[in-house]
């Protein structure tokens, strides 16, 4: 017979106290329902559900969401960003985000990822704070945004004081390792109060050592691949967007191995 459930909010799921997620907690960043299928195969504990990773992602379709909340067995946690580009968004498109976030929230995703920032490179902490209400139940995320800040340590706790569950962060460098310094920073900064979820190139070479020199419980990577299009046909004088023709017959997909093989790595 099984323990009593409690919550673990690291997992966004009732466990048994006899049966808790092995460390570090795995996040995988996916485009689409194929990679949310690949990540959960290769033992990811939880995915990031994006569209377009090219832009950094932007918010998927609903019908992508509702097939995810289908065919998932893991939580997922949906990006809620309208556009690439900044962080700085008109009234317009703040709308919309709470709009997307209160749909979400009835579709039954396990969270949410957002994030909104002053043109002064501070947290919109006005925005972060009614985000996190239109989430209700949901875990909110702060995502990459925080990497743009001009203060981390003032930023986190902006987050704090908004009750954002937990903020992406590869410690303001475009790697964990370049910036490990700051993670461990923050880790020690956070203590219970939010979690730090480590990302920013980490792969099975590297993930144990980052691990190792911050303290993080929670580390989030993209396994990607290109793979050639199954289309025979191809026409060569026509693009869908920018110089690069190539593109429009190669797709880039979640590497089930590789999120396999950095798993082990990160729990050796």
């Amino acid at each position: 017979m099984l323990g009593l459930q409690i919550f673990e909010s690291a997992t966004d799921r009732p466990v048994t106290d006899i049966e808790r997620p092995r460390l570090p907690l795995i996040e995988i960043c996916v485009e689409g329902i194929d990679g949310l299928l690949a990540a959960q195969a290769a033992g990811a504990d939880r995915v990031e559900l994006c569209a377009s990773l090219v832009e950094g992602g932007i918010t998927p379709s609903f019908g992508m969401v509702r097939a995810a909340v289908e065919l998932a067995t893991i939580p997922f946690h949906v990006i809620v960003r309208p556009r690439g580009g900044d962080f700085l968004y008109s009234d317009a498109e703040y709308r919309s985000m709470l709009a997307d976030v209160r749909a979400l929230r009835e579709l039954g995703v396990a969270g949410v990822v957002v994030g909104c920032l002053n043109a002064d490179g501070t947290i919109d902490e006005k925005r972060m704070s009614e985000l996190v209400q239109a989430a209700g139940h949901l875990n909110v995320t702060c995502h990459r945004a925080f990497d743009m800040t001009r203060d981390p340590t003032d930023a986190l706790e902006t987050l704090i004081r908004s009750k954002v569950g937990r903020v992406l962060t590869s410690g303001q460098r475009d790697s964990a390792l370049e910036g490990v310094a700051l993670l461990a920073d923050l880790v020690r900064q956070a203590g219970k109060r939010i979690i730090i979820l480590g990302c920013g190139g980490l792969d099975p070479n590297n993930i144990a050592e980052v691990r190792e020199r911050t303290g993080l419980t929670e580390m989030h990577f993209a396994a990607l691949k290109d793979v050639p299009s199954a289309m025979r046909y191809r026409n060569p004088q026509v693009g869908m967007g920018g110089t690069d023709l190539d593109r429009e017959y190669r797709n880039t997909v979640t590497d089930a191995a590789l999120v396999a093989a950095t798993i082990a790595a990160a729990r050796a």
